[in-house]
């Protein structure tokens, strides 16, 4: 399995005030695959995603010192959209046999996906998840809907 970057999110701390900047002050148009809580940009063959950051946090598993801590989560994640669950777990696998530290194993989401997060060396954050409702390009990458 090829590692493909194919989204980032960036935990913000005012979802409407970033949804605003990138929408009325970047001309990014949001996906109908966002919701009140999330939003979903296609910018070329990568997603920008915006998420609340203290969500962020909690969904990746972060212990609460590292929370509220920017020097310790700088709100940032990469993500690599898996074509299959096995996928998702063989990448978890191969992170931890290379040194990742397992944030958030693998497991169904409340979102109807499956997704688990781990750190790399440096403590950047990467999901590896599989989103049976979004369309992959041939390169590995997202299409979301309009």
């Amino acid at each position: 399995m090829k590692l493909t970057l194919t989204a980032v999110t960036l935990g913000v701390a005012d979802l409407a005030r970033s949804r605003a900047f990138y929408e009325q002050g970047l001309g990014l148009a949001p996906s109908s695959a966002g919701n009140e809580g999330i939003s979903f940009y296609q910018c070329g063959v990568m997603v920008l995603a915006l998420y609340p950051r203290q969500e962020l946090a909690e969904d990746a598993c972060l212990p609460a010192e590292r929370i509220g801590d920017p020097a310790l989560f700088d709100g940032v994640t990469l993500a690599c959209n898996c074509a299959t669950r096995a996928d998702v777990d063989q990448l978890m696998a191969r992170a931890e046999a290379a040194g990742a530290r397992i944030a958030k194993p693998a497991q169904e989401a409340v979102w109807g996906g499956y997704s688990g997060y781990f750190e790399d060396p440096d403590g950047h954050l990467w999901e590896a998840v599989h989103v049976p409702f979004f369309e992959r390009g041939p390169e590995g990458n997202l299409i979301l809907p309009q």
